[in-house]
């Protein structure tokens, strides 16, 4: 599942492909996603000109004129593609091969552009969903009004830290993939944080020190902010706008790296794989406590 960098890329990528673009017509293959398409509603968007892309934890916020939002999530496997007027497929999701009859068979909504471009909507595993909501309800939007602050705000501080852990009984992992707590962090970048930090994912978040939280705090920033940067990651790469494909995975310190030795300087543990919540975590049987 894209996290939050991957998702961001994707919007930077989709911004300078479709900024004031115009929706001329949209071609509905398949509407059975997570939530079955709203015909009526996404007909509502021809005509209306893309204003605006914004993200929202892991989602994707498209604003048109007429106050029409719509909202994206990419599930499991969703994708955009952008095609140019010169028919040139751009990828803005996961990296593989363009294969353009096995992406036909999974794309599943086709929006006709001004200037002779397309946007696709492409999903596999049809986790991910597309709703349309009113600018002005937004923030009471059931997606989305519940979220944390993002890793990167002023708002995720020590205070705030501490504030929401007072009286709670959970491990840090359970914590950090908590999108209540904080939107937008996923299993493979949790990981990476806690291992930074020092800190096993089981430990108990009461008996978190003022400084490991300090160190949560630092490198949740640190580590989102590189892999924005790299261009966002995932098993299968990923891949911006112009075809780069992301490099986070290359950095990856704890991730994957079961039986693996430390990469930390002068330690000798050994990466090890327990299961939480039915995800896969890894860490450092010595350095981190």
């Amino acid at each position: 599942m894209p996290e939050l960098p991957e998702v961001e890329v994707v919007k930077r990528s989709l911004t300078n492909k479709t900024q004031n673009l115009i929706i001329k017509a949209v071609k509905i293959n398949d509407g059975r996603l997570r939530y079955k398409i709203n015909r009526n509603k996404i007909k509502k968007i021809i005509g209306l000109k893309f204003k605006k892309i914004s993200r929202r934890s892991k989602y994707l916020l498209f604003f048109f004129d007429k106050e029409i939002v719509m909202l994206v999530h990419l599930g499991m496997t969703g994708k955009f593609f952008f095609v140019n007027s010169k028919r040139r497929k751009y990828k803005t999701s996961f990296y593989y091969d363009l294969n353009e009859e096995k992406d036909k068979k999974h794309d599943r909504i086709i929006f006709d552009l001004s200037n002779d471009n397309k946007l696709i909507y492409n999903d596999i595993r049809k986790f991910g969903f597309i709703k349309f909501v009113k600018r002005v309800s937004l923030d009471q939007n059931i997606h989305l009004k519940h979220l944390g602050p993002e890793p990167l705000s002023t708002e995720f501080s020590v205070e705030y830290f501490k504030n929401f852990i007072k009286g709670r009984e959970r491990t840090i992992k359970d914590l950090l993939m908590d999108q209540k707590f904080i939107s937008g962090l996923g299993n493979i970048y949790v990981n990476e944080i806690l291992f930074f930090s020092g800190v096993r994912p089981t430990k108990k978040i009461k008996k978190l020190t003022n400084s490991e939280i300090q160190k949560i705090i630092k490198f949740s920033k640190k580590i989102i902010t590189k892999a924005i940067i790299l261009g966002g990651s995932s098993i299968k790469d990923f891949s911006s706008g112009s075809g780069k494909k992301g490099l986070f995975q290359q950095h990856f310190s704890v991730y994957g790296k079961k039986g693996e030795n430390c990469s930390k300087v002068k330690c000798l543990g050994k990466i090890k794989k327990i299961v939480i919540a039915n995800r896969a975590s890894f860490f450092c049987s010595k350095c981190q406590k």
